[in-house]
């Protein structure tokens, strides 16, 4: 994994209980995944893979990716892509990273990837959907 930053930024602020300071309830917790593949990556194979992934481990509760739509390269600066995972609670997250499929593809996912940011984080919901 040369040249691969990962940084993990774990939001610990806001506790069991949700946001001391701002009186709201805490939800699911999030996993993002935002990346720059390497040059020759088959983008849409990882993919599948992910899709094929998630639908294996029940602990996963939704997944989502998008590509960038060609936003500035300043403000991208070369990442593409992003993935989110959301789970019912921290735990659930915690299983699924040593659950033996996603410690297989990781592996796969990896090798193909020039840089990466990774956030989980506790989800405070404000506006919830129609």
């Amino acid at each position: 994994m040369n040249n691969v930053r990962v940084i993990y930024v774990y939001i610990t602020v806001f506790g069991a209980r949700g946001c001391v300071m701002c009186g709201t309830a805490m939800g699911e917790l999030k996993h993002l995944v935002i990346v720059k593949f390497k040059e020759g990556a088959v983008v849409e194979d990882l993919i599948k893979g992910m899709e094929k992934l998630v639908t294996e481990i029940d602990l996963v509760k939704s997944f989502e990716w998008g590509q960038d739509i060609e936003g500035p390269e300043m403000l991208t600066q070369g990442f593409s892509h992003a993935f989110s995972m959301t789970f019912d609670k921290k735990e659930d997250f915690v299983a699924f990273q040593s659950h033996p499929n996603h410690v297989e593809y990781s592996a796969t996912f990896s090798a193909a990837i020039e840089k990466i940011v990774v956030l989980c984080y506790p989800s405070v919901l404000i506006k919830p959907q129609a």
